[in-house]
């Protein structure tokens, strides 16, 4: 995937819907006024995806303190993401399943792989529905949590 289709920080981010693991709709443009971490994440059961969503989940409280939602995001289906969310004892974070159109939110970011799942990727997205921070991952490395928690205290003293 070129490079130059993928979001950019200071862009707007098309907005979009999608069901979580409990079926309930997540929508986008439901939560101006906070930031939003979309965390992206190629396959479910698979070891660093599930490390990163537990990051997730360990960081709720930080995130709560700097107005962040953080969301998980992959193609995997609802029942997927319910079955796996249990298994991790995730009750907190929203896994969300970016599985019909075959990872469209994926794709609308230049996110989505030729092999059919995303990158692994942290995109913030700011109160306004703008991108103030994208970092694409090396597929087998967890993304490191503190710096995305440091990137929010940093713009949360800016912003």
């Amino acid at each position: 995937m070129a490079d130059n289709k993928r979001v950019q920080q200071g862009k707007k981010v098309k907005d979009f819907y999608l069901k979580d693991q409990n079926g309930q709709d997540f929508h986008l443009s439901e939560y101006r006024g906070k930031n939003v971490l979309l965390s992206f994440h190629p396959l479910a059961w698979t070891p660093v995806c599930a490390k990163q969503m537990q990051s997730l989940e360990k960081n709720k409280r930080s995130f709560d303190k700097l107005n962040t939602v953080a969301v998980g995001l992959s193609v995997d289906s609802v029942p997927s993401k319910a079955a796996w969310a249990k298994s991790l004892r995730i009750k907190n974070t929203r896994l969300l399943a970016d599985f019909w159109p075959h990872g469209g939110v994926a794709k609308s970011m230049g996110l989505l792989r030729a092999e059919g799942f995303s990158e692994r990727a942290n995109v913030i997205v700011n109160e306004t529905g703008k991108i103030i921070f994208v970092k694409v991952y090396p597929i087998r490395e967890l993304p490191d949590i503190g710096e995305i928690l440091r990137v929010l205290r940093a713009y949360k003293g800016n912003g």
